[in-house]
């Protein structure tokens, strides 16, 4: 469906541009979504940020996400999952030090543009490549919601047609492109789903920002 994320970004792009909106602030969720933000934040003449979530894995194989936290430390549970395990809260908080200290090297690494400015003054659009679990996105929306009571936006190219609703309900906007049926990965609706590094991350930052001229 996708050539790869910037022609994912480009697509959505249109979309954003119909809400007129006010003052909005883009942020990417690294690494993917940045690449698919950096269009829509051209196209819309918005800053782009990152925020940076990181998934919480069960204590026994640190593969199998059972949440995510982000920077503030804004935790995100799968609390169905948790009981099935038969882990509580408190078991992850090991995991959670580990991964909050991991965002702060990162956050760093990505200079101003890791740093959020006052959302209050924003309608914020949050952009990822897509949605599998959705760990992270809900604990980045957790995140962004306490920091202002403007209208959010989450936009992403594809996500799976049964939690359509359930993020819908999470946002003021759900923005994307493809809900099939069929998901079973977000790299199968890309022809190009290659890695990104933190350089080149960097780089797409300093580079949209450069081109847009309405900056906080």
């Amino acid at each position: 469906m996708f050539k790869n994320r910037t022609h994912a970004g480009s697509l959505l792009m249109p979309l954003l541009q119909d809400l007129q909106l006010k003052n909005p602030l883009v942020i990417g969720i690294p690494r993917g979504g940045v690449e698919v933000a950096s269009p829509i934040a051209r196209g819309i003449q918005a800053p782009l940020y990152v925020i940076i979530p990181r998934k919480i894995g069960a204590p026994f194989n640190p593969e199998y996400a059972v949440g995510a936290v982000a920077p503030d430390g804004t935790v995100s549970y799968d609390e169905t999952l948790l009981n099935y395990l038969g882990l509580i809260p408190q078991d992850m908080e090991k995991v959670i030090q580990r991964e909050k200290q991991e965002i702060a090297k990162r956050t760093h690494l990505y200079g101003k543009w890791g740093t959020l400015p006052d959302l209050k003054n924003y309608m914020v659009i949050l952009v990822d490549d897509g949605i599998a679990t959705g760990y992270t996105v809900k604990a980045a929306l957790s995140s962004l919601r306490k920091q202002t009571t403007n209208p959010i936006i989450l936009a992403v190219p594809v996500l799976p047609e049964d939690v359509v609703s359930s993020f819908e309900s999470l946002v003021d906007k759900l923005i994307y492109l493809h809900a099939p049926i069929d998901f079973r990965a977000v790299g199968q609706f890309y022809e190009d789903f290659s890695e990104i590094s933190h350089e080149a991350v960097l780089n797409i930052l300093e580079e949209t920002n450069k081109k847009v001229t309405c900056h906080e």
